[in-house]
């Protein structure tokens, strides 16, 4: 059994002149990072296996998750595939994952996190919210096999407020 669970950064500043890439997170970001992550927290969470994307923002996102879920950053790997905005290249990213990992978190980006959430889960969400996470499941034994998972939870910081 293979569990991924994608999450989506916090909410970003435009105040800055920065590149995209470099964009920080502002301070309802960094709240609602927290309020899910220490959501999450209060029932056991495991991770074999992190993965980000490089864009400062969702690096900031993983690691208020990382810090508040005990996750030691020693299994967090940074990928510049997963800096996708279509899921073009988070799929083949996620199906080359090593299959030694069980439980593999990853944070990202919309419009991809929303459309592999919908391709792969079987719960459709309308748009995967900031500090949004969706966990999905699969009855396979190798990464590369995963098609049609289930949806086992969504959390939105909308719902926690």
């Amino acid at each position: 059994m293979k569990t991924l669970t994608l999450i989506r950064h916090a909410k970003s500043s435009w105040d800055y002149q920065v590149g995209d890439k470099d964009r920080p997170l502002n301070q309802r970001g960094i709240t609602d990072a927290h309020l899910v992550s220490s959501h999450l927290a209060k029932n056991p969470f495991f991770a074999d296996a992190v993965f980000s994307s490089y864009a400062n923002r969702a690096l900031h996102t993983c690691t208020i998750f990382m810090r508040n879920l005990d996750i030691s950053f020693s299994k967090l790997s940074v990928t510049p595939q997963l800096y996708d905005f279509s899921g073009d290249t988070v799929l083949p990213f996620i199906k080359g994952i090593d299959d030694s990992h069980e439980k593999v978190v990853i944070f990202g980006h919309n419009h991809a996190f929303t459309h592999l959430a919908n391709i792969l889960g079987d719960h459709f969400i309308d748009n995967l919210p900031t500090s949004g996470v969706v966990t999905l499941t699969f009855p396979v034994t190798r990464w590369k096999e995963i098609t049609k998972g289930t949806t086992v939870n969504t959390v939105f910081p909308k719902q926690l407020k």
